[in-house]
């Protein structure tokens, strides 16, 4: 684990040796959750590929101090400009940013902001693009409430950590999963929670992202879980049906995996895995990218 100042703020990060002939793998995790979500890939990958996972600004152990307000913003675009300063000071290009959740959004906009810095995107249980009016006042509220009363239940903790074990995954994780969900969703800062839950949901924003999508050059792909009840297949394929990929390929550029909630990192990494090594390594990139995304 190492730190590193972004913008005056303190973030955690670990990366992998380089590997020769290998891409750079970038990985972002999602809302209330940390980069150890991507440990078991990149134990794995990190074999034939160099591979970075950090913790975003007030998740994890990327924490803001009390005395030092963040001088971001949590919007999507926020968190974009503060992948790119950390892939600056790494010295990275030409990187593959594999998102979960809302870390599939913020890849997105980072390959959309900094398109010199991005080969290609894999955005894992992440889609949208439709504004439902009630459904997303309800999932405001619900996050809201799961930030602000989260003290009130630490009291509960064995019961918490139990719960998160079968929270939004379609068969339940080891114990030691649901502890760490009830570490990242403690830890996590109050303003950046909630900011990047709102941020990332007014309409505006949801209608924006379809509009990023099929601008974008690199290749973009979508994993999703077939089970999924956070990001449901069918948004999935919705924001994927935006990037030409989706419409030269006739959809390809969207895969389901069986039996998956929203974890799929956890749920199904073989899987994942297998999805991973198939995109990076069969998709044409570097002068060729142009051509097949036309």
């Amino acid at each position: 684990m190492a730190t590193i100042d972004i913008l005056g703020v303190k973030h955690v990060y670990e990366l992998t040796d380089p590997v020769p002939n290998g891409s750079v793998l970038v990985f972002i995790h999602g809302w209330l959750l940390s980069r150890h979500y991507w440990q078991p890939a990149i134990d794995r990958l990190s074999r034939s590929h160099q591979c970075l996972s950090y913790d975003l600004r007030g998740f994890g152990d990327s924490q803001l101090s009390p005395d030092c307000p963040s001088p971001m913003g949590y919007s999507p675009a926020d968190y974009a400009k503060d992948l790119d300063h950390l892939l600056e000071q790494l010295n990275l290009n030409e990187v593959w940013l594999v998102g979960h959740s809302l870390g599939g959004t913020l890849a997105l906009w980072t390959a959309h902001l900094f398109p010199e810095r991005v080969k290609g995107v894999v955005c894992v249980n992440a889609g949208g693009g439709i504004y439902l009016k009630e459904e997303f006042e309800r999932f405001r509220a619900v996050g809201q409430r799961i930030v602000q009363w989260r003290w009130r239940w630490f009291s509960q903790v064995s019961a918490i950590c139990w719960l998160f074990t079968r929270a939004a995954v379609a068969q339940p994780l080891s114990f030691a999963w649901g502890q760490q969900r009830v570490i990242d969703w403690v830890m996590a800062d109050a303003d950046a929670a909630l900011g990047a839950l709102l941020d990332s949901t007014t309409e505006e924003e949801v209608h924006r992202l379809p509009h990023i999508v099929s601008q974008l050059q690199q290749p973009v792909y979508f994993i999703a879980g077939a089970k999924d009840m956070i990001m449901e297949p069918k948004y999935v394929h919705h924001l994927a049906s935006f990037h030409p990929l989706f419409k030269r390929c006739c959809g390809a550029n969207v895969i389901e995996i069986d039996g998956c909630g929203h974890l799929s990192m956890l749920e199904q990494t073989d899987q994942l895995l297998h999805h991973l090594d198939e995109i990076i390594n069969t998709t044409i990139v570097g002068d060729d990218a142009a051509d097949e995304v036309a």
